[in-house]
């Protein structure tokens, strides 16, 4: 049911009236913004600590009375200071993190527009749906859909392998969000049988897992896919690097033992850890490099399989998906390491043996002219997210399935050009957000460029097309063309460009990272 009060919305036009929304927990008011009924905040699963820490989320608790929706909730534990962004948001402290917000052009049930759901990343470890670089209201107001977005548990919360609880944590706080659209989002203007599930990076990779879970079959119909990152970790793996975690902080990787210590402090021991996992390496292998100790679990249970496995078997079969990558997605890590133009030979070869599927020599002779820089860079690029977003497309088509592939070439104008097509940039041209968050770095603070408007247009009119049709524009990917989306200044259509790095990765499976 959805009702307006003729008082005036809180930081809106005093003529607009408040939109009122009554979900399953309760009443809820937003505001009018720039034509759409925005609302934030929305609890849609109760408070995870107490009794429920580490455990699987439960129903959010029903309120009496009109709820205010117009604060985003706050963001789970995680080390603010290194994400920038919600340390510096006007965001309310406390336990109520697992909350959803709403952008809809229209709060009328008859409306029944597509739904977007948004997943950040943020290597399972930060992220905040309030953060200003994923305001979505050029999206909502450009494709003419509803878009959502939800918080989950990160880190220690949410991902790390802890005797007594369930694995997976943070992918079931999406499932648990996905309900609460199933059940709720139709009083909101949207239609609950048109939802699609969007995310980048560690979102993607929540994507790709959302596509596997026995537990989100049905709450969506389509998936896109930005930048899947290809790490998931075995069960051996994740409950050596949880011992490691909890020792951290002098404790054993029980929820007796962690629930002793309040969960912003807990964070400490995923910051600490992460600092030193190379450390780690002749133990953890491919997963020390990363430092992060967090990433989803092939458990058996909450996520069956890897998501290439999945697919390739049929789960998604009847499933939209848009995935794809940047050409350059590494070097953004490189950037912030303060090692551009720094990386020498002893650095390249220890990557290549670490990463290339052939060996070193296999990616020393496909790309013969390439510095150590470039070879470091490209086998980096390649393992963790190019070749795994490429592999998903496959595992689907594979699977019986079909996919739309695309690939971000245009080079971000910050930092004098020097970031190229890197990882993250794809969030300000989508978001039209170019003045936060990546937008920042990626941006450098300046207007963007006509160019980069016009790539950002394109963005959105592809991604909301998708939502509306399961068709982004372009012809679905096949194992004979592999036409891709090539989205540049000027977007062109054509055949895969890292068809070099293709070859190189042909047949690889991307199986879950074993304990060594």
């Amino acid at each position: 049911m959805t009702t307006t009060e003729s008082r005036p919305s809180a930081g809106g036009p005093s003529d607009e009236p408040a939109p009122v929304v009554r979900t399953t927990a309760g009443a809820v008011r937003g505001r009018k913004e720039e034509g759409l009924a925005v609302f934030r905040g929305i609890p849609f699963a109760a408070p995870p600590v107490g009794e429920a820490r580490f455990q699987a989320p439960r129903p959010a608790q029903p309120w009496d009375g009109i709820r205010d929706a117009y604060a985003f909730g706050p963001p789970p534990p995680q080390d603010v200071g290194s994400l920038g962004g919600p340390g510096l948001l006007d965001v309310p402290e406390g336990d109520e993190w697992l909350t959803v917000n709403v952008w809809t052009p229209e709060a009328d049930p008859a409306a029944r527009r597509p739904v977007m759901v948004w997943i950040y990343g943020g290597a399972y470890k930060l992220g905040h749906s309030g953060s200003p670089g994923y305001d979505a209201r050029h999206i909502a107001t450009d494709g003419d859909v509803v878009v959502v977005s939800l918080n989950y548990r990160l880190g220690m919360e949410g991902f790390a392998s802890i005797e007594g609880a369930p694995a997976n944590r943070g992918l079931l706080d999406q499932v648990a969000g996905l309900e609460w659209v199933r059940e709720n989002i139709e009083a909101f203007g949207g239609d609950p049988d048109q939802v699609t599930v969007f995310g980048e990076s560690a979102g993607a990779g929540s994507v790709a897992s959302l596509l596997s879970m026995p537990r989100a079959a049905g709450l969506f119909r389509r998936a896109i896919a930005q930048s899947v990152p290809g790490t998931f970790f075995s069960d051996a793996l994740a409950r050596d690097i949880g011992l490691a975690l909890a020792a951290e902080v002098g404790l054993r990787p029980t929820v007796a033992d962690l629930s002793t210590i309040a969960p912003h402090r807990l964070t400490s021991a995923g910051e600490t850890l992460g600092a030193k996992m190379l450390q780690y390496v002749d133990r953890w292998g491919q997963a020390a490099p990363t430092v992060t100790p967090f990433s989803p679990v092939v458990d058996g249970e909450v996520l069956p399989t890897t998501p290439w496995q999945a697919l390739a078997a049929g789960s998604a079969k009847d499933i939209d998906l848009l995935v794809g990558h940047n050409r350059d997605e590494f070097r953004l890590f490189i950037a912030m390491a303060g090692q551009l133009g720094q990386i020498t030979r002893e650095q390249a070869t220890s990557a290549l043996r670490l990463f290339a599927p052939g060996g070193e020599e296999a990616y020393r002779a496909a790309f013969p002219d390439a510095s150590p820089g470039e070879l470091y860079e490209r086998v980096q690029t390649d393992w963790l997210f190019n070749m795994p977003s490429l592999h998903l497309a496959e595992a689907q088509r594979a699977g019986g399935g079909r996919a739309h592939v695309y690939e971000l070439t245009w080079p971000a104008p910050g930092n004098g050009g020097a970031l190229g097509a890197c990882h993250g940039l794809d969030i300000p041209l989508l978001f039209g957000t170019y003045g936060a968050d990546l937008g920042l770095l990626t941006f450098g603070g300046g207007e963007p460029p006509a160019e980069a408007l016009a790539l950002s247009a394109r963005f959105r009119a592809s991604w909301t097309a998708f939502a509306w049709s399961g068709d982004p524009g372009w012809p679905a990917y096949d194992e004979q063309e592999r036409l891709v989306q090539v989205l540049d200044a000027e977007p062109v259509v054509g055949a895969y460009p890292e068809e070099t790095s293709r070859r190189l990765w042909e047949g690889y499976g991307f199986p879950a990272l074993p304990l060594l």
